[in-house]
């Protein structure tokens, strides 16, 4: 039975609260393009990809109006493009990502995922050049993003792929430095990487998926914060229920617009992945969010233990509301991003050193963070193996995108428009990490991988 009362609150969270469904993305295997012919290859992609994908935004754009409901982003995402098979040249992948870029302007929609590889255990020849070709490849296309799986907690973290990333990631801020370094936004570092994420940059399409599929990312920060701020001085285990409840409701929205999505373009329905994602607009902070809960700032002691309870409560209700709830699905807290983030690393009250112990309790990881762009290569590779250890060492998702700001110090800031919004230079350690990064090979995974 419907409920008047429902249907108003769900109106005041869209209209009010900034309540939205983040995305729709389809993903799209690739396995099947493979050609010997790099030309025929890239084609097989475009056409695979534009085919498969002709009626997502349409679609998306027809229950968007007809629910209501403010559908922001539709995506694609495709098998990680290393997995194509053949013996291709670092100039042909440069090619492939160019195809997914034509195909994407073509279709209409924001990003195109997958550029990318799995090497937590180790390197293809064609892992390799693909990896060298991204700088390139995100400097010449506009909507291609990249990922690099480089850790698992059953494979341990490949140190030679950490290392090599810092070198991948400098040389992609150096391409675009003449924009920022956008580039760099548009890649990232993980490990135990979801293979159904709907979010950009590191969406891709798992080889275990079907031939193609629907996934949804929610969010609602702003709905959350208003709830958190109607609940009052309550107590946590009741504050914990006001979130649980809230992610309930959005979550269930989300539901419903992949369920139609998927029955109206008759592609399987994935899974719904709950994540707060914040946007630079006011209103719409996941620290806002540990700022209505009491923190002064989100940075200050206490932020992490109110990440905590926040992750989880989206998770518990989240899950309750949805058939198959996947990706990262918890909070986000990308720097650029966040208003309040942005606002807190700008008085110096939030550090990437409290950034890397938030993550340690979050969906994430190291996020859309800005350093000086003199920061060297195994600085980056360092950060990236600190953060990526939190990832393999408690069996959860953890990434780092990073942004070198060429030319810039801390201090500083960068702007990307849109939803990559702006951050300010964070200050990062400049001790030498370069000897115990060059010793290459694999740390080894943990004890508690040992799971048969």
């Amino acid at each position: 039975m419907i409920n008047t009362k429902d249907i108003l609150e769900t109106i005041s969270m869209v209209k009010e609260e900034n309540l939205d469904i983040r995305t729709v993305t389809m993903g799209i295997s690739l396995l099947d393009c493979a050609s010997d012919d790099p030309k025929k290859a890239a084609d097989n992609v475009y056409e695979k990809v534009v085919k498969k994908a002709e009626n997502l935004v349409g679609t998306a754009e027809q229950i968007e109006k007809e629910y209501g409901i403010p559908i922001i982003n539709k995506r694609v995402s495709v098998t990680p493009v290393s997995l194509i098979g053949g013996r291709y040249t670092v100039e042909d992948y440069i090619r492939f990502a160019r195809a997914l870029d034509s195909a994407a302007d073509t279709l209409g929609i924001n990003f195109i995922g997958g550029y990318g590889a799995l090497v937590q255990k180790g390197f293809t020849e064609a892992d390799k050049k693909l990896i060298e070709s991204i700088p390139e490849a995100l400097a010449t296309t506009g909507k291609v993003c990249s990922s690099v799986n480089v850790a698992s907690t059953k494979a341990g973290i490949n140190m030679d792929a950490v290392a090599l990333m810092g070198k991948i990631i400098k040389k992609t801020a150096y391409l675009t430095r003449d924009n920022d370094c956008i580039g760099c936004a548009k890649l990232v570092v993980f490990a135990n990487v979801p293979e159904d994420n709907p979010f950009m940059a590191g969406a891709f399409h798992g080889i275990g998926e079907a031939e193609c599929v629907i996934n949804v990312g929610v969010s609602g920060p702003g709905v959350v914060s208003s709830a958190v701020e109607r609940a009052g001085d309550c107590d946590f285990s009741e504050l914990a229920e006001t979130i649980k409840r809230t992610a309930f409701k959005i979550t269930r929205m989300g539901q419903l617009v992949a369920r139609e999505a998927s029955k109206r373009l008759n592609v399987p329905f994935g899974i719904v992945d709950l994540s707060l994602a914040p946007t630079p607009a006011v209103g719409d902070s996941v620290a806002k969010i540990l700022e209505d809960m009491g923190l002064e700032i989100c940075g200050g002691c206490g932020t992490t233990a109110a990440l905590a309870l926040l992750n989880d409560a989206v998770k518990k209700g989240g899950v309750m509301a949805s058939s198959h709830v996947g990706g990262l699905s918890g909070a986000f807290i990308p720097v650029s991003e966040d208003a309040g983030m942005i606002d807190a690393a700008s008085c110096g009250a939030l550090s990437i050193e409290k950034l890397e112990a938030m993550t340690a309790v979050c969906s994430v990881g190291l996020d859309m963070i800005a350093v000086p762009g003199d920061t060297a290569d195994d600085v980056i590779s360092a950060l990236i193996a600190d953060e990526i250890s939190i990832g393999v060492a408690n069996t959860k998702t953890t990434a780092v995108r990073v942004i070198p700001a060429y030319g810039k110090q801390a201090g500083d800031s960068v702007s990307f428009g849109g939803l990559l919004g702006a951050a300010p230079v964070m200050k990062i350690s400049t001790v030498s990490p370069a000897k115990f990064i060059s010793r290459g090979g694999r740390i080894p995974a943990p004890i508690h991988s040992l799971k048969n």
